[in-house]
């Protein structure tokens, strides 16, 4: 993301401030008054009364002067990363991540926790007790959390802070998850879909180009995706941008609730993957009630040993998800494809193998470029730190609707 332009009207304080601020937080060894003036256009007065309040406020500290030439030497100023923290909370049928995250967005802490049944009173106590304990072993001051974002399946009501009816959490019906969350813990709490999150982490912690496009494949629970255009996460109209478990990637696959066959839900998610496994001999049937993570889990590491069936199924796996990944980047027309999610660093070594050679073959693009597929950058807590990375965002980003609230 490039650097963002300010703007000399009256009233524009907080968009300013959030303008100087991410341009700080992005120049990484700190910037001049007059770099700072120049890279935002902003006038050298302005940048002065901006840049004395982020650092009474602590946001901001001067970092020892550089000589540019003739004429006195030049103030540094950059961010100081421990000023506000942030905490993520991902949360997954299978697992719920946590992650505190400091004003830079570097991970101080994280706890993986396995989501305890599905009733929502549970998860969300084991939710706000892991929160405190994450708090209480990092030492930081609650006053300093900005806040607590929370990635959670879709669909979501954004307007209203509610989980509606996710389809592997048995009794989410309508759960006011923020509202719930922020009593529990008494913080600030924003809800956003999990894959939004992830492409959000993804944006903060990569550095591509500002106006970069990526179409950003999530493997957890469910198989999700989101969109990045010109270096902003889409996230639709009601917020619930990518949800794609009933488009069909084999017509000839098993039947799926929708009354389709073959839809990504009952042939590209964990739970899909395992039971064809088991069908085909390639995952040795089990007694006990091990869970779909564990099944996954035994047959990831039978495929890295080199067992021949659970490779053949993982391969499997990875074409159908190439079928979806080619038709949504064939309508969506991005830059790259990303992979990320609570499962994908147990799959990545084949999927990577698999999945550029079959988009290449069914890319109606083929002939102008090749799309390159990377795996994500943050690795399997990209859904708590992009939830985390949110929150920041909230804080450090400026966005143009700012400009239109009358405070």
């Amino acid at each position: 993301m490039g650097m963002r332009r300010g703007t000399n009207l009256p009233r524009m304080g907080d968009f300013n401030q959030s303008v100087i601020l991410e341009t700080i937080r992005r120049s990484g060894q700190g910037m001049s008054r007059i770099e700072l003036s120049e890279a935002t256009g902003l006038s050298a007065q302005t940048v002065t009364n901006i840049t004395r309040r982020l650092l009474d406020e602590g946001f901001i500290e001067e970092a020892g002067r550089t000589i540019t030439g003739p004429g006195k030497p030049r103030v540094m100023l950059r961010l100081v990363p421990h000023s506000r923290f942030s905490i993520g909370v991902h949360l997954d049928p299978s697992v719920i991540t946590f992650v505190l995250l400091d004003l830079a967005g570097t991970p101080v802490r994280r706890r993986v926790a396995h989501t305890p049944a599905t009733e929502p009173q549970r998860i969300v106590a084991a939710m706000a007790e892991a929160v405190g304990a994450l708090i209480a072993d990092a030492g930081v001051d609650r006053s300093a959390i900005a806040g607590v974002g929370v990635a959670a399946p879709g669909p979501l009501d954004a307007a209203k802070g509610t989980v509606i009816d996710p389809p592997k959490l048995d009794g989410w019906h309508r759960v006011p998850l923020r509202a719930v969350l922020a009593e529990a813990t008494g913080l600030a709490v924003t809800l956003e879909k999990d894959t939004t999150a992830a492409a959000v982490g993804e944006l903060w912690m990569g550095r591509g180009p500002a106006d970069e496009s990526f179409l950003f494949v999530y493997l957890g629970t469910g198989v999700g995706a989101s969109l990045v255009r010109a270096g902003e996460p889409i996230p639709g109209s009601s917020r619930n941008f990518g949800e794609v478990g009933h488009i069909m990637v084999d017509p000839y696959g098993p039947r799926c609730t929708c009354g389709s066959r073959g839809c990504v839900e009952v042939v590209c998610t964990p739970q899909a993957i395992v039971e064809q496994a088991q069908r085909t001999g390639a995952l040795p049937g089990r007694d006990d009630a091990s869970t779909v993570e564990e099944l996954f889990t035994d047959l990831c590491e039978r495929a890295d040993r080199g067992e021949a069936p659970a490779l053949d199924a993982l391969r499997a796996a990875a074409r159908n998800l190439s079928v979806l990944i080619a038709a949504l980047s064939n309508v969506l027309d991005v830059d790259r494809v990303v992979l990320g999610g609570p499962f994908w660093s147990r799959v990545s070594g084949v999927y990577l193998d698999v999945i550029p050679g079959e988009l290449h073959g069914r890319s109606a693009t083929r002939g102008l470029r090749a799309i390159p597929v990377d795996g994500s950058v943050v690795g399997d807590d990209v859904g708590a730190v992009g939830a985390a990375c949110v929150v920041l965002d909230s804080v450090l980003t400026p966005r143009a609707t700012d400009l239109y609230l009358d405070d």
